[in-house]
């Protein structure tokens, strides 16, 4: 397994464990500085599995090893939609978000 580690501001590090399944695209590096009106997909993380139960076990361990700070994120969103019963099961549709999410 290899670290990816990216500092930006004054001490902001994004780190994430590759592993099998586990890919992370990005286009900054160490040492990168975000700009302030920076484009907000820094980077993609993509995961694979054998099947459908499998990926987001993958996708849950990937999400709780990855760190960025010095920018907000959609990390914990994603940790909620990948632990929630409903997406699990894939009993899920268009108002997902704002239904079970958002309490709508």
């Amino acid at each position: 397994m290899s670290w990816c580690e990216v500092r930006s501001w004054s001490t902001a590090v994004a780190s994430q464990r590759r592993g099998p399944g586990v890919r992370f695209d990005s286009h900054i590096y160490s040492g990168y500085d975000i700009p302030p009106n920076y484009d907000s997909l820094l980077g993609k993380l993509i995961v694979k599995g054998r099947d459908r139960n499998e990926a987001i076990l993958v996708m849950r361990r990937a999400l709780d090893e990855m760190v960025i700070e010095g920018v907000k994120t959609t990390i914990p969103l994603h940790k909620r939609i990948f632990s929630h019963s409903n997406f699990i099961s894939g009993d899920i549709d268009t108002g997902f978000i704002e239904n079970y999410l958002l309490g709508g």
